[in-house]
């Protein structure tokens, strides 16, 4: 099929400009024929996005919005097959994940649909100042404008919803721009929202690459806010070219897990197993460093390596499927690099370690050092670092030596030590017998040091999307 960008409600004719193709990660065959746009394109549609916040958007009452974004999450639970299936294709991810992307995908825009009604300001004593009596005060939370959505590969669906449900529940307009390799489902969602009767111009797709999105959106004086979710290199890039701007920013991670010696094993293998493999370790909370008290670590090690080897690699759109290929073959090259890499300065490949084109074996490493890239840098690929430690100061010490902080894992019986451990983590999440990759919809996520700015979870977007302004009356 061949895509193009959805500007003010209409698809853009193709032109003699630039395009890209979009392959399946794992059969390489083409998916579709992208016609990217311009910075000509990128400027009419935040003209658009511009109109249709002022013409539209800032008059239309709350449950007008709450009915489209209900409308929207109907359809989109009617073509969830049809979604799930694209995102298999296009983004390598096993068809039982894709559903269950979809799934959450449809809640995002339900809780959207449900908060768009419930912005609530407050009314401020104002006689609590000196001389406040005869005066009343009020703050109210007002829509932004044009808001600028720049979403991953990863997660596709999901993440890209986490920014246009909670933009379109406040009020605003979005430009959004998907990733390069998977825009077949952005190309979907946004005729799905013209469907449910979003009115032209309020979501505005442009297929554009990073180049342009960066020097032309970012910057741009109409558009007073960015949500961006990627990497801390372009998140970096984003931050330094937006200006005086308000930027949300979920980055880099490389989330830790620690296991106490009285953990429950088995549920702590079973859900690490999924923590560090699930969509090929392609997801920004995956368990990437485990640490382990040193009572419980060989056998923690031993039931780990074999709960991995049973998994079932292969082709997405398997029922049976476990784990599929890396997004391409550039990602699955830089990872099989960095296993070599740490083997060379003597740690010990446990399990895997293996590339067959973009399908990177689920790889178990130990005999690291804290220094090494594996566990330093973001792996964004299906490998873990299994590390022993002997005291509770000890495994904080080392979850907190990272430039990183977005979300851990705690895995223990103690509650006192459960709840002494978490405050002490320097993450913006932190789950008690759970693994770090675990995330809900409706709660603040995002994180601290350089894994990002701001929090996104319906609620918490919504506030990050909207601007407060006080009305104060003399009586």
């Amino acid at each position: 099929m061949k895509i193009t960008s959805i500007i003010n409600g209409v698809e853009q004719a193709e032109s003699n400009g630039e395009t890209m193709e979009v392959r399946n990660p794992f059969t390489g065959e083409l998916v579709a024929e992208m016609q990217l746009a311009d910075e000509a394109q990128m400027e009419e549609a935040i003209e658009n996005s511009v109109k249709a916040f002022n013409n539209t958007m800032k008059m239309m009452p709350a449950h007008e919005r709450a009915d489209i974004l209900l409308r929207a999450a109907q359809l989109l639970e009617d073509k969830k097959e049809d979604f799930a299936q694209v995102v298999a294709i296009e983004a390598g991810k096993p068809i039982k994940h894709s559903r269950a992307e979809i799934q959450r995908s449809i809640q995002v825009i339900r809780f959207s649909s449900e908060l768009s009604k419930h912005m609530t300001g407050e009314v401020l004593p104002m006689d609590a100042a000196l001389r406040g009596d005869q005066r009343m005060g009020m703050v109210k939370r007002m829509p932004m404008g044009v808001i600028g959505a720049i979403t991953p590969f990863n997660f596709p669906l999901n993440l890209s919803l986490h920014k246009i449900a909670p933009a379109i529940a406040a009020g605003n307009t979005v430009i959004f721009k998907p990733a390069e390799k998977t825009p077949v489902s952005a190309y979907m969602l946004t005729k799905l929202f013209h469907e449910a009767g979003l009115p032209d111009g309020v979501l505005n797709l442009v297929l554009s690459t990073g180049k342009v999105a960066g020097s032309t959106l970012v910057p741009h004086k109409k558009v007073p806010k960015i949500t961006f979710t990627g990497s801390l290199t372009v998140g970096k890039i984003i931050r330094d070219t937006a200006g005086f701007k308000k930027v949300t920013m979920e980055l880099g991670s490389n989330s830790p897990n620690i296991v106490f010696e009285d953990a429950e094993i088995d549920d702590a293998v079973e859900r690490l197993v999924n923590a560090a493999f699930g969509y090929s370790g392609q997801v920004c909370v995956s368990a990437q460093r485990i640490y382990v008290q040193e009572e419980v670590y060989d056998e923690f090690l031993m039931k780990y390596k074999e709960a991995t080897e049973q998994l079932k690699i292969g082709d997405p759109l398997d029922e049976e499927t476990d784990f599929g290929p890396m997004i391409d073959e550039d990602a699955a090259e830089r990872i099989q690099e960095w296993v070599e890499e740490a083997r060379e300065q003597g740690a010990t490949i446990e399990t895997g370690g293996e590339r067959k084109g973009t399908i990177v074996y689920p790889t178990i490493i130990t005999n690291v050092k804290k220094e090494m890239k594996v566990v330093t840098e973001e792996a964004f690929a299906p490998i873990v670092t299994v590390m022993p430690f002997r005291t509770e100061d000890e495994a904080i010490e080392n979850t907190n030596d990272s430039i990183y902080g977005l979300q851990a894992g705690v895995f223990t019986k103690d509650i006192s030590r459960a709840y002494r451990v978490a405050d002490k983590l320097e993450m913006g999440g932190v789950w008690i017998n759970e693994a770090s990759v675990y995330r809900q919809d409706n709660y603040p996520y995002g994180g601290v040091k350089l894994s990002g700015l701001g929090r996104e979870g319906v609620k918490y977007a919504i506030e990050e999307m909207t601007e407060l302004k006080f009305i104060g009356v003399r009586l």
